[in-house]
This record gives C-alpha cells, structure tokens and sequence, in this order.
C-alpha cells in the first residue's frame, strides 16, 4: 500500500473538474483489492472525478459494496484462511456481521483472476464494506467533489440470489437520500428494471444504462425478440440503435463495453443528449482512442494510467485527496 501511495504522490496534478470523466473501477481493481476501502482511498489519494463500485444487500438490510451477488472465491477467504470452495453463498444469506467474517483482500494464487491483475497487491484482512463507508471515506479525505457510480448487481435470470428490483433500488435510494448525496450519485445497471425504479421514484438520480453484446455477456440480445435485461424495450424497435434504446428508457448515461463503440455510435448518443461511459478500459494505447473518439467518461481498472494518459492529451485532471483507509 505504502509504494501506490508514494506513487500516487508523484502523479498528483490538482485541477478543476475535468471534461472526461475519470472513473476508478472497483476504485483500483487493478493495483489493490477491488470495491474495498483500501482501494477506494488509493484512487481518491490519485485522483478520480468519479468511484466506481457494485452494490448487494446483506441479510438485515445493509447496503454493501460486492461486484458479485455470490461471495467470489478467487477472492474470498474464511475466518481460519482457507479459500470459499464455491460460489454458491449468496450475500443475501448472510447478516452484515456475518459477512465481516470473510477476507476479500487477496486474490487466489493461480487463478485466471490473478494472472489477469498480476500487479495487484494484497492488503490481508480487507472486508466487504458498507456502501456508508465508502460515503464516509471520502467525507474524511476532505473531498466533497468526487461522484459515486453505484451499480445494482442484480439479474432477472438469477432472482434467487438478491432482492427484487423495486425493494434493491428503494434501499438504495434512501441511503443515497440520507447521506444527501442526491446531486453526485449516478445508479447504473445491466438490468434495466432497477433503473426503471429509479426514475419513478428519485428521478433527480440520474441513471446509467450499461450495455454490452459478447460472447461472455450480452445483456441487449439483439439477435432475439426480447430480452429480460431490458425493462420491456428491445433494441429492433430502435432500428438497432442502442443509443436511442436508451434515450427512450429515460436514461441520462449511455455505458457501453469500449470494444463496441464507434464513432458514429457516439456522435448519435451525444446528439440525443446523452453522455457517453465507457468501460473497462485498462490499456493506455485504448484510453487515447476512447479519448480521440470523444467520449464522455472512461472506467478503468488503473486510474493511475487514466490520469497519466489524460495529462498527456491536456485535459485537466481531478484534484487528488489523500487519504487512509
């Protein structure tokens, strides 16, 4: 921790709010354990318009920070330090204090996840945190800028596994309604029908609608009549276009997977008016060519590189706060 700090140091360059908006994934998935507090405050202590993190719900009703709805076991350890076996424990089965009981601060050796953040360092004993935590971390770094882009992780094809739509997304609205965090939050989703929910009831919340056609994911099924991703709105009513899919779901932000947009694509959705987020942008030969491209916003798992790469084309960066986890 103490080396990225001592980085960081080097790479701070304080600035106004930028044009593009700098987003630290997981807050620095690719340098420390991702979505924990460590990681958050390294990218705060870097410098980031915005953190990017993933929601779940534990058991009692508390809001934390998980990319995946199940305990991952290529980062999940048990109280005596053995690796989760499985994936089959979902957090909505735990209680809060429950999952205190788990150390996410470590990828598994040898696994495809620890080859693919090779450069990641362990911080041994990190633990899921409350999305609160998060709120509170960049309370203390003194940083009353920076946004939070707040995903629900929930699926239509796995309902078992976490709240409905309506009861994740009212949770979390009136967290983000108490912390009086209205005006810096967006809530994105691959699951369209927890955005649905959010411009019903919040609709000073602005909501982000995440996209991607892969082999690994495909949340648009274009080739299909429907899609149970998609709150009711399939894409061949747009004449393919997702940026006017969008649009006409109500959504202030476009968040397409960088591989499939173009330059066309971009220009349509900036003409309708939305921005455009791309994601996970990690090599820096990419950043310059989403930046060329003109979009809004870029996530990447190494804000270290963002910040680098966005110095070079001019652009002002993000002021960095330090701070501790």
């Amino acid at each position: 921790m103490r080396s990225f700090v001592a980085a960081a140091a080097l790479l701070m360059i304080t600035g106004t709010a930028t044009g593009l908006d700098l987003q630290g994934h997981r807050g620095a998935r690719g340098l420390l354990p991702e979505n924990t507090l460590p990681a958050f405050a390294l990218a705060l202590t870097l410098g980031v318009t915005t953190l990017e993190l993933d929601t779940a719900v534990t058991k009692d009703g508390v809001i934390v920070v998980s990319h995946d709805p199940m305990l991952n076991p290529d980062i999940t350890r048990g109280a005596e330090g053995q690796w989760l076996k499985s994936d089959d424990l979902a957090i909505h089965q735990l209680t809060f204090d429950g999952l205190q009981q788990y150390d996410v601060g470590r990828i598994r050796p040898l696994s495809a996840y620890a080859q693919r953040f090779a450069q990641q360092q362990p911080v041994d004993g990190a633990r899921v945190p409350r999305l609160a935590d998060v709120f509170a971390l960049t309370r203390r770094a003194g940083n009353g800028e920076v946004r939070f882009n707040i995903e629900t992780k929930i699926s239509p094809e796995q309902p078992q596994h976490t709240l409905p739509p309506v009861e994740f997304a009212r949770m979390l609205i009136a967290l983000i309604r108490a912390e009086k965090l209205e005006a810096r939050v967006t809530i994105q989703s691959f699951d369209w029908r927890t955005l649905k929910v959010v411009q019903q009831e919040a609709p000073q919340i602005a909501t982000v609608y995440l996209t991607v056609q892969q082999s690994w994911q495909d949340n648009i099924r274009a080739g299909e009549r429907s899609s149970p991703w998609t709150a009711g709105r399939h894409v061949s009513e747009f004449d393919g276009s997702l940026p006017q899919q969008v649009k006409s779901a109500g959504g202030a932000v476009w968040s397409p997977y960088f591989g499939e947009v173009t330059a066309a694509s971009i220009r349509e959705a900036q003409q309708l008016g939305l921005k455009v987020v791309v994601w996970t942008v990690n090599d820096e030969r990419d950043m310059e060519q989403m930046i060329r491209l003109g979009v809004d916003g870029i996530i990447s798992d190494y804000p270290d590189r963002l910040r680098r790469v966005a110095a070079a084309k001019g652009l002002q960066l993000p002021t960095a706060t330090p701070v501790s986890p």
